[in-house]
């Protein structure tokens, strides 16, 4: 079993279905303006929901995102 230092650090990085789901739409291409649009939300909020998966995924890019997001089997293409 994985030590309990790992599992936490595992729950911390874990995505939110919301970021899950900007993920996906990120796969998409689309825009942070689009998808404040499809979500009903701010572009500011779509804005830290990306800040958040690029740091949680440790990606450098949108698309690293992405691409880390379909190897870790996170979401399909």
């Amino acid at each position: 079993a994985p030590a309990p230092a790992t599992l936490v650090e595992d729950t911390e990085r874990a995505l939110t279905l919301r970021e899950l789901e900007i993920l996906e739409m990120l796969a998409e291409g689309l825009s942070n303006q689009a998808i404040a649009a499809r979500l009903r939300l701010s572009t500011y909020t779509v804005k830290f929901h990306v800040a958040s998966i690029l740091g949680k995924l440790g990606a450098g890019s949108r698309t690293e995102a992405v691409t880390l997001g379909v190897r870790r089997g996170l979401i399909s293409l």
